[in-house]
């Protein structure tokens, strides 16, 4: 029985003999601080630059000169030229349409008839005026006799005045029916054909001139602050102040592009849209292409020129007033900027940042002032330089 209790015993004994010697003959643990891996961020080195900004707009060209082509004259069209359809090209003098002339071949030939009568009229009474004159001073006429002479010659001199001016009239009226094209240009639209009676004063056709052309293009007035444009009530721009323009436009699958002039302003604000409605002109005459009306262009108005400005792209601003910046122990630091202008994907800055200051274009979700990151220097930075725009 005593043995029985005592083999026990002494296996647990050695048991618990072997474990305080373990526990007594183990190692020490030091807990070491754990220090993260910095954040890997993407910078951009400051550099100035000056920037003729740019403002964008959009238009529809239209002409410079329209006008409707109307006769002076009534009268049956007998002839049209092949120029007067929709879309034809003409010449400035050349002969668009004629009137049936024969009622103002007669009214001209009755107005030289009349002009011959009054003329021999004037001439009779001319010398019974002076034969009168004489017989009086000679006492052989009396002075009512001179009186009645001088009359008739003076209402034969206003009825040839009155017959000269049926001529020129009965002349002028001759000529005005043919219809001579004003300028140089095209066919809007056409109202009248051959044979039909036309009264005068009633439209035949719409003509624009191709020579220049003109496009409004509306701007936000927070725009044309970027643009070196007087202020001024009469619309028209002094040369010197007339910022050039760039349209483009897509046709007929090739890119065009045509160089303008802002001429002029429209004084009234649009009240729907709030814009200030620029005017650019484009002279055909000098472009390789001519530009079309009605042709839909974008348009890049040249503004003022702004020096030290700094082009960031958009992702590197927080909070819409700071950016973070990596100092020379690379650590992120808060800054203050002045923004210029936000232009699609970039950013133009006037103030609040120094040349060769790197700053983090990388999208940090928990910034902190003086958190430690590990930055790798974007090389390439000339795409930036649309911000300009």
């Amino acid at each position: 029985m005593t043995r029985t209790l005592l083999i026990p015993l002494g296996i647990l004994a050695a048991f618990i003999f072997g474990a305080a010697t373990l526990m007594a003959t183990a190692p020490t643990l030091t807990p070491e601080a754990v220090t993260p891996a910095p954040l890997t961020v993407r910078v951009i080195d400051a550099q100035p630059q000056s920037l003729t900004l740019t403002v964008s707009s959009q238009g529809t060209v239209r002409p410079l000169t329209e006008s409707q082509l109307i006769p002076e004259v009534s009268g049956k069209i007998e002839w049209m030229s092949d120029s007067l359809i929709v879309g034809g090209f003409f010449s400035k003098g050349e002969e668009l349409a004629r009137v049936d002339s024969l009622d103002y071949e007669t009214a001209l030939s009755r107005a030289e008839a009349a002009l011959l009568r009054t003329e021999a009229e004037l001439e009779h009474s001319k010398f019974e005026l002076m034969r009168m004159r004489s017989l009086e001073e000679r006492k052989l006429a009396s002075r009512s006799n001179l009186e009645n002479a001088l009359r008739m010659y003076r209402v034969n001199t206003a009825a040839q005045l009155d017959a000269a001016a049926n001529l020129k009239q009965a002349q002028e009226n001759l000529k005005r029916t043919t219809l001579i094209a004003p300028f140089t240009g095209l066919v809007r639209a056409k109202s009248v054909d051959i044979g039909q009676f036309v009264s005068r004063g009633q439209p035949i056709a719409t003509v624009y001139a191709n020579s220049s052309v003109e496009v409004r293009l509306p701007v936000a007035d927070r725009q044309l602050a970027f643009l070196d444009i007087p202020p001024t009530q009469r619309g028209e721009l002094p040369a010197e102040s007339q910022p050039s323009v760039t349209l483009t436009a897509n046709y007929a699958g090739q890119q065009l592009q045509w160089t303008g002039t802002i001429v002029r302003t429209e004084a009234e604000i649009d009240r729907s849209s709030r814009m200030v409605q620029l005017v650019a002109r484009v002279n055909n005459n000098e472009a390789d292409v001519a530009i079309s009306v009605g042709q839909f262009v974008n348009a890049e108005i040249s503004g003022r020129t702004a020096d030290n400005i700094f082009v960031l792209p958009r992702s590197a601003l927080r909070n819409d007033s700071n950016i973070l910046i990596v100092d020379n122990e690379n650590k992120l630091r808060f800054r203050d900027i002045e923004t210029l202008r936000l232009y699609e994907d970039t950013i133009l800055v006037s103030g609040g940042l120094a040349a060769g200051e790197r700053i983090c274009i990388s999208s940090v979700q928990t910034a902190v002032d003086g958190m430690l990151v590990d930055p790798s220097v974007v090389q390439n930075n000339s795409q930036l330089a649309v911000g300009a725009r």
